[in-house]
């Protein structure tokens, strides 16, 4: 069975907590949540009519789903057209992840939705199989739209999209195509701008960024829009650009008109983002938050280690790690330069990094790079290379943390400890991605003895334990 996992891209109930939640990293300011919307699950907020979705034969487990094992398609028909659904079986998705279990039959009610769930959970997956259900091929507009918060994970969904709406092999009822156009940073806007007057696209996967200055121009518009998804939701309420977010939920585009679908790994204080969410009118009041997994945030899979040296040996003892390890596949982590190295005129520590590795091991013959500072070109070009399969290196920033779906990843190395507990959730959440994977990986820290007490900050926010290992 085929296990792309971005597209493929876990169910324990929780009390319902009085005391405060730990985690404070939305910016914009959280409202008192009014206890009248959620249920004392903490798997399915608001839930009131969704408990009725969830008793359906589809989901309960009586003698019929015994004797017939649920599947993607059992889910997905009669919602979504059976071209798309063959197609998905034909990549091997056949067997729900799941959030895909327990999300699709609430999206195809109509109900927005907050997607919580595991790194490499079918996230992606879930909302794109929502969006081929409620779009209309015969009309030319623009329908759905999705919102990454880097050019890299909108390459992927809009590689997910495309190959699921690819048109039907000949013999097969003639259907109009699913169109599906790629609005990102870097992309050539004057192609996209002939697109859009010649004919609209169904799907548009955008950075906000470019989606808003396009919305300004009046290229796009979005009276025909019936789902709008913001993926990686924490963390484009968290950016620069959350002005231009909030104008398009509540400005360019009403809820009245559109379901609206937030997706991300980690939603800090998820009950007060929920009723937020409600209350700036970003969602519908009957809004669901489906959270899988909670007791578990990170994949099983995951073994967690660390291990303490002086901060001038940390280059070393990666080297000695990665000997010893042999991993197949790696990333290697690296914090952004700061401004103040910039102005002195250091070199980044990813060029220091990869120079050291290249000048000392020989295991691999390419060792690629990841970062902010490099051009579209050079960055898709990395990713590219990494996606070919075989052993790679890949030393990177965070933005490879975000969505960026590399399944053959095996080891994870954090060479600068993560800025918060939501960074190193993501950041480990790029290995273990296989979802029907019982092979183990591994996420190792390489620290200062005085940053011991910020990871076992993690460890406690993230429900994990990290074993010492002596190089």
């Amino acid at each position: 069975m085929a296990t792309l996992s971005a597209t493929q891209l876990l169910h324990l109930p929780l009390p319902l907590h009085t005391q405060k939640s730990r985690h404070a990293h939305f910016p914009f300011q959280f409202l008192n949540p009014n206890r009248r919307l959620f249920s004392s699950n903490d798997v399915v907020s608001n839930c009131g009519p969704l408990q009725a979705i969830l008793n359906t034969p589809l989901i309960a487990n009586d003698a019929d789903s015994e004797q017939e094992p649920l599947t993607l398609r059992r889910i997905c028909q009669p919602h979504v057209p059976d071209h798309v659904i063959k197609r998905m079986e034909e990549l091997g998705f056949v067997v729900p992840t799941p959030v895909q279990r327990q999300a699709l039959p609430t999206l195809f009610s109509g109900r927005d939705c907050i997607l919580h769930a595991q790194t490499g959970s079918g996230k992606t997956l879930t909302y794109l199989l929502l969006i081929f259900s409620a779009v209309n091929t015969r009309r030319s507009a623009v329908q759905a739209i999705v919102v990454v918060p880097t050019r890299e994970l909108g390459m992927q969904v809009t590689k997910v999209a495309r190959t699921l709406a690819a048109k039907p092999k000949e013999g097969e009822v003639e259907k109009k195509s699913c169109t599906v156009m790629a609005l990102l940073d870097g992309g050539m806007l004057t192609r996209h701008k002939s697109w859009l007057k010649a004919e609209p696209p169904t799907i548009v996967v955008a950075t906000i960024g470019s989606l808003c200055q396009m919305l300004e121009k009046q290229m796009i518009k979005l009276e025909s829009m019936r789902v709008l998804v913001i993926d990686e939701v924490d963390f484009m309420f968290s950016s620069k650009q959350v002005a231009s977010l909030r104008k398009l939920l509540t400005s360019y585009s009403s809820i009245n008109t559109r379901q609206t679908v937030f997706a991300s790994a980690s939603i800090p204080q998820h009950r007060r983002f929920l009723h937020d969410c409600i209350q700036q009118k970003w969602t519908k009041s009957d809004a669901i938050h489906v959270h899988v997994n909670p007791v578990q945030p990170m994949p099983p899979c995951l073994q967690h280690r660390f291990v303490i040296c002086r901060k001038i040996k940390r280059n070393e003892t990666l080297l000695s790690l990665i000997q010893s390890d042999a991993p197949q596949s790696a990333i290697i982590f690296v914090g952004e330069q700061s401004e103040k190295s910039k102005k002195a005129g250091n070199a980044p520590s990813t060029t220091v990094l990869i120079d050291f590795l290249k000048a000392s091991y020989e295991g691999y013959s390419d060792i690629l790079l990841l970062e902010e500072d490099m051009n579209f070109n050079s960055r898709a070009a990395s990713l590219s290379e990494v996606r070919q399969g075989g052993s790679y290196l890949l030393v990177s920033t965070d933005i490879a943390a975000r969505g960026v779906d590399l399944p053959d990843t095996t080891h994870i190395y954090n060479l600068d400890l993560p800025r918060t507990a939501v960074d190193y959730l993501h950041r480990a959440g790029r290995t273990g991605r296989k979802p029907f994977s019982d092979k183990k990986c591994s996420v190792t820290n390489i620290i200062m003895s005085e940053e011991r007490f910020v990871l076992q900050k993690y460890e406690n926010e993230l429900m994990f334990n990290c074993e010492e290992l002596i190089v």
